[in-house]
């Protein structure tokens, strides 16, 4: 498709997210969903044409990074610049946060002239998400009560149940890959647990994953050996929603049989909910005694099942031996970034492009996310930017002429016809100025002829 009929099927949604903030997956209605996935689309192919999109003149994207992040971070940023808006990093060990500042204060001392409010909260386990909605109802109030000339949008980055920008990424990549939403029906995705050195990694990846594919009819496969169990309310929500979308969800306690037949798969370590829970309160008591010896025997506990890589003899038994390899990176590679990971490094390798345009997509996500918030009019203003593109200091020699974009023109050559009109009729005007000058200063004029005749004269 074109960047014209991608706007036109944008159009077809009949979708919006104005003024709705994106939290959970599993909160949108698959319109919407499709309004982001496409929005993503049409901004990326934008982008690679050279078309600006930027449509704000002025205003803040507030970060607030509760945790590390290098692509999730530097995605927020890009989209924020590539839609016009100045990032700001709310640092909260350099704010008043550090002197008692309540969470309403704050949300409403860094709003006042912000449009999008990004928040990664994944460290604590049934905290992340509840602080994403404190913030939401603190900036709710401030604008109900006159202090917020605009109510910003708030965007969750990652939190501890979901982990939206991130699968719906996937969700890009995998449409891309297969070409279209409905050839994913039927396809089998293993979301497996796979061996790490480390501990305490969110369970918002997986959980991500099963809570937004089994929207769309897949087959959906959960594996994970005995004791590393995800929050109970999302696994269950996964089976309900693949019963509703004629796909499947299912648990299994083997990664060679989560991949056999597999069309995808997506080997990621994680933390068991029921160790998520204890660190949750070691972490709130400032335990650092009971943390390393939590960590210790985690640690332990992870050693017993180092078999769980994403190895070359795993990977044949997936469909064709060719299933697609997904990660949300950095992925702990054996022999690379680690002694024994999570995939073997011939297999990394293999996919690591792939692995990388899969996470590409993600600034474009989060652009999506922030423009369906902040425009009423989501295809009237990708429209207007289509119509009459800015040109944007880049060396772009070696890029195709813009596909859509010059469709989209047409009307405004069209339009050269009056303007025409209107110069011709502006002609007479320019006449009529110079014969007014000429009249209001005759003196002038006068002085100026007989000037020359003497010069004549003389010469002769």
């Amino acid at each position: 498709m074109n960047a014209t009929q991608m706007l036109q099927s944008i159009r077809k949604l009949n979708a919006s997210l104005y003024g709705k903030d994106f939290l959970l997956t599993w909160d949108k209605s698959l319109p919407e969903l499709k309004l982001i996935l496409q929005t993503a689309e049409l901004m990326k192919h934008l982008y690679e044409q050279n078309i600006s999109l930027r449509v704000f003149d002025t205003g803040l994207a507030i970060s607030n990074f509760r945790d590390n992040s290098t692509r999730t971070r530097f995605s927020f940023a890009s989209a924020s610049n590539l839609l016009g808006l100045a990032v700001q990093d709310l640092d909260e060990g350099k704010s008043q946060i550090a002197h008692g500042e309540t969470v309403r204060e704050t949300a409403n001392m860094i709003s006042f002239l912000t449009q999008i409010i990004g928040i990664r909260d994944d460290m604590y386990l049934g905290a992340g998400h509840t602080y994403m909605l404190e913030v939401a109802e603190a900036l709710e109030d401030g604008f109900n009560q006159g202090v917020l000339a605009q109510r910003p949008g708030i965007v969750n980055l990652q939190c501890d149940i979901d982990h939206p920008t991130q699968s719906m990424a996937d969700l890009c990549w995998l449409k891309e890959h297969f070409g279209s939403l409905d050839a994913l029906r039927g396809k089998k995705i293993a979301m497996t647990w796979a061996y790490s050195p480390s501990y305490g990694k969110p369970l918002s990846v997986p959980q991500g994953i099963i809570g937004l594919m089994t929207r769309f009819g897949m087959d959906v496969t959960l594996a994970h050996p005995p004791g590393y169990d995800l929050i109970p309310d999302v696994v269950d929500l996964a089976g309900r929603q693949a019963r509703e979308t004629g796909g499947s969800f299912r648990q299994v306690t083997s990664m060679e049989e989560a991949f056999e037949g597999a069309d995808i798969v997506y080997p990621k370590s994680w933390a068991p909910y029921q160790v998520m829970q204890k660190r949750t309160d070691l972490l709130r008591a400032k335990d650092q005694d009971g943390l390393k010896e939590l960590e210790k025997q985690c640690l332990a506990h992870n050693a017993e099942y180092k078999n769980w890589e994403c190895d070359e003899a795993k990977m044949k038994r997936t469909k064709g031996g060719e299933a697609l390899y997904m990660h949300c990176l950095p992925a702990d590679i054996t022999d690379v970034s680690c002694k024994a990971g999570e995939v073997s490094a011939s297999v990394f390798e293999k996919y690591r492009i792939p692995t990388y345009k899969e996470a590409g997509y993600k600034p474009f996500v989060i652009a999506a996310m922030m423009l369906t918030n902040r425009m009423e009019d989501v295809t009237g203003t990708l429209g207007e930017l289509m119509g009459y593109p800015m040109e944007r200091v880049l060396d772009v020699s070696a890029l195709p002429p813009v596909s859509g974009a010059k469709k989209a023109k047409k009307p405004a050559k069209k339009a050269k016809k009056p303007a025409a009109k209107k110069t011709a009729k502006k002609a007479p005007a320019k006449k009529a100025v110079k014969k007014a000058a000429v009249k209001k200063a005759p003196k002038k004029a006068a002085a100026r002829k007989p000037a020359k005749k003497k010069a004549r004269k003389a010469k002769r």
